[in-house]
Parts: structure tokens; sequence; C-alpha cells
């Protein structure tokens, strides 16, 4: 048996696109089927399906409760320690980018700086590969107000047109990294599950 954990959301509706593109019935996950549900089979497989949010799908998989899972890159490079991303789905596509107010000589500035963010691991590595001295907020919300409002000099975020951004008087400095959801293993069940997980990954691999 293989479970799966799908991000809920944007991620588990094209996750399911894939899935019965691979041959896959997962009319148990169709919205006239899945009332409350948070747990469900694919008839006719041994693999059961667990929705939850992002950073839990992370959790399920390093703990090994679940054995594979779909989620956003940006979730993997924010918190995962231990486990194996395996396929490039190609969907959810956007990036990482370093931005802030329109005019700003921020790269090239050297004295300290403020960046806010709500992925402070991703940018905390950003600028140590850069031997930069910033101080990092973590900000939950809207993080575009952080400049705005003057608590920090810039931002990193998740950007997929860049008009918010432009909304706001705000302007990209530099793409840190391209983001798009990944099949994502446990490292015990690739080796304990081989001939399932590479079947299952065969299987993907052929409709993306």
């Amino acid at each position: 048996m293989i479970r799966l954990a799908l991000t809920k959301g944007r991620i588990e509706e094209k996750a399911i696109e894939i899935l019965t593109k691979a041959g896959y019935d997962c009319s148990e996950l169709a919205e006239e089927n899945k009332g409350r549900k948070l747990f469900f089979k694919i008839l006719n497989t041994d693999i059961e399906i667990v929705l939850a949010k992002a950073n839990d799908v992370i959790t399920y998989i390093e703990h090994g409760v679940c054995d594979a899972g779909i989620v956003g890159a940006d979730t993997i490079m924010e918190n995962a320690k231990s486990l194996y991303e395996i396929l490039d789905l190609k969907f959810g596509k956007c990036k990482f980018s370093l931005a802030g107010p329109v005019g700003q000589n921020f790269i090239n500035n050297y004295t300290h700086k403020i960046v806010a963010s709500k992925y402070p691991n991703v940018t905390k590595e950003y600028f140590n590969q850069r031997n930069m001295d910033v101080e990092i907020v973590k900000i939950d919300g809207s993080v575009e107000l952080a400049p705005l409002l003057g608590l920090a000099d810039a931002i990193v975020d998740l950007v997929e047109t860049g008009a918010t951004l432009k909304a706001n008087g705000l302007e990209i400095y530099d793409d840190i990294a391209q983001i798009s959801a990944r099949l994502a293993v446990n490292i015990a069940s690739i080796k304990l599950k081989k001939r399932e997980i590479d079947e299952f990954i065969k299987n993907i691999s052929e409709v993306i």
C-alpha cells in the first residue's frame, strides 16, 4: 500500500487531473463525493490519499506516515529536512524573488538591511550565499505591506505575474528560484516499497 499526501486547494485539483490522466480512478475525490472527508482510496489500487495543508504534507512524509506527497517546491525549500524530491510536476509555476521599492539600489548597497518574508529560511539561505548582512522579519500576511509601512527595505516572496508588486510600487531586484509542484518521497519508503513507488513514478512521469 502507498499512502500519498496531497496539498489541499489548487495543487490538489491539478494533482487529481494528473493522477486521472495516469489511469488512476480518483472518483472518490470528486467534489460531489468528497464531503468533509480527508482520507480517500484510489479505486482498484493499493493507493490511499490524504488531504493536508502544505507544511503538514512535509511533516507526514518525513515522519513516514505517508510514503509520498505532492507539494510546492516553496514548501520543500522552506521546511523540508529529510525527504527525496523525485519529480517536477510542471504545474503551479512561479518564482521566489527579492523585491522592494522601485529605483532602490538594494543589491549593491551593503549597509544593514531589513527584509520581510513568509519564508525566513529561504531568505536566510539566499543572503548567506551572498555574504550580505540582513535582519529577517517574519510576516504571515501580505508581505508587500512591509516596505510600504517602513518595516522593511525589501521582501522575499513568491511571484507569479508581478502584478501585485507593480500595484504597490515595488519591483523585482533578483530572482531566487523557480517554483512548481513536486512529487516528494519518504527516504525509507523509497527502499521498502521500491517496486510500488517506482511503478507510481513511472505512471506519473508519462503524463507530465
